[in-house]
C-alpha cells in the first residue's frame, strides 16, 4: 500500500532517476569524469521527472524555440 502512494505521487521522478542511473552506467565504468557525466545525467533525470510530477510543462518553449530559428534561418529567402 505504502509503495503505491509513493508511486503515484512520484511516478515521474522515480522513472527519471531510474532512467538516469540506466544510461549513467553506461558511461561509469570508462573513468572519473564521466562518473561526473553520470552525476550530471541522473540529476537531469530528476529534474525532468520532478517537473512532470509537478505539472509543469516541458523545461523549453518549443513553439518560441521553434519561432525564433524560422526568424533567423529562412533557407528560401
Amino acid at each position: 500500500m505504502l509503495w503505491k502512494e509513493i508511486w503515484e505521487s512520484h511516478r515521474g521522478r522515480i522513472i527519471g532517476v531510474a532512467g538516469g542511473i540506466f544510461f549513467g552506467f553506461i558511461y561509469l565504468f570508462a573513468g572519473f569524469w564521466d562518473m561526473l557525466f553520470f552525476a550530471l545525467v541522473v540529476f537531469i533525470g530528476y529534474t525532468a521527472g520532478k517537473r512532470k510530477d509537478l505539472r509543469l510543462g516541458s523545461f523549453f518553449r518549443w513553439s518560441e524555440v521553434g519561432q525564433w530559428l524560422s526568424e533567423r534561418w529562412r533557407p528560401f529567402k
